[in-house]
């Protein structure tokens, strides 16, 4: 009788032990080597280890799960608990969500860290209504010009098939009369490959990911800004987890912050030495494409803040008081 009990008694503490697990999805759009996903994934790890097990978070790496643009959408429905998106590709929806993507505004990682801070507030607020929470940020290696022929001046990129993967990245094409091609990085090999495009502007970490030495030859590391990925919850997820899981998910979601600016440095060093051994030709961009391309930034900015208005004013005077 006692045997009997023990076997339940035990099978009941196992079904309220797997009752107690909760599990999040996490679609992200970058491949499972991206130092992005690698943080994530170390993240991951780290709310499983702090909770014991009681929140376990998949990662879905490379588009798996949803699209770049499909992630946001599934995060505010809750079809994920979680998800990673780059701020920049929903300028159109709110122009807030793509200061980081104005060229020459902060051009460096110390600026680009200034202008999240100023940023912040008022993504917090935006989110928020839009019932999700910013968990944390991390931005990119600054962004060059990837190019099959060497250029002296924006003129030289007129007419060159440029690719787009933002309104921004699309208005500075248009700017320096490139044709813009709308391509997603999960298609940005193949569209390389196809001779679909010519010249992009990106980090040399997506250089790498992609590839792109074995198509193009040229990079221009011209610093023009560095966007972020942002990793968000789902507010009614986060509210129904209890407290100490709570706090579990925002320490480690401060710490992978903290990291992935640190590895974002290191790795864009390490990025563009990957690309030289791979036979690409990093330039230093030449006076004339950076005075330029700083055109390009004055005339982005302006347009910038007269679609954001005085939201955009405040954030970009603030930034720049700090």
């Amino acid at each position: 009788m006692i045997h009997k009990f023990g076997i339940a008694f035990a099978g009941f503490v196992l079904s309220t032990a797997t009752l107690a697990q909760t599990k999040w999805d996490l679609p992200t759009a970058y491949p499972a080597t991206n130092f992005h996903t690698e943080n994530i994934t170390q993240f991951a790890t780290d709310v499983d280890k702090a909770t014991d097990g009681k929140l376990k978070i998949t990662v879905h790496a490379n588009a798996a799960l949803f699209k770049a643009p499909e992630i946001k959408r599934a995060v505010q429905g809750g079809q994920a608990q979680m998800g990673e998106i780059l701020l920049v590709n929903y300028q159109n929806e709110w122009q807030m969500f793509g200061a980081d993507g104005i060229p020459f505004l902060a051009d460096s990682y110390d600026a680009a860290w200034k202008l999240y801070q100023a940023q912040k507030p008022v993504l917090e607020k935006k989110l928020g209504e839009q019932g999700m929470t910013l968990l944390y940020a991390v931005a990119w290696p600054p962004q060059g010009i990837f190019v099959k022929k060497e250029i002296a001046s924006a003129s030289d990129l007129k007419g060159v098939k440029w690719r787009a993967y933002s309104p921004a990245t699309a208005r500075i094409g248009e700017l320096v009369g490139a044709q813009p091609v709308t391509v997603q990085q999960a298609e940005l090999s193949q569209a390389m490959a196809t001779g679909v495009i010519e010249s992009y502007m990106s980090s040399g970490s997506t250089g790498y990911d992609t590839k792109t030495y074995e198509y193009i030859k040229n990079f221009y590391d011209t610093q023009a800004w560095l966007p972020k990925n942002a990793v968000l919850v789902n507010k009614k997820a986060f509210d129904a987890l209890d407290k100490p899981t709570q706090e579990a998910l925002l320490k480690a979601g401060a710490e992978a912050e903290k990291r992935g600016w640190d590895v974002s440095k290191k790795k864009n060093l390490e990025y563009l030495d990957l690309l030289k051994k791979n036979g690409m030709t990093i330039h230093p961009p030449s006076a004339q494409l950076k005075s330029d391309m700083k055109k390009v930034g004055d005339t982005m900015t302006k347009e910038w803040l007269e679609k954001a208005g005085p939201e955009g004013q405040a954030v970009v005077d603030a930034y720049r008081k700090m």
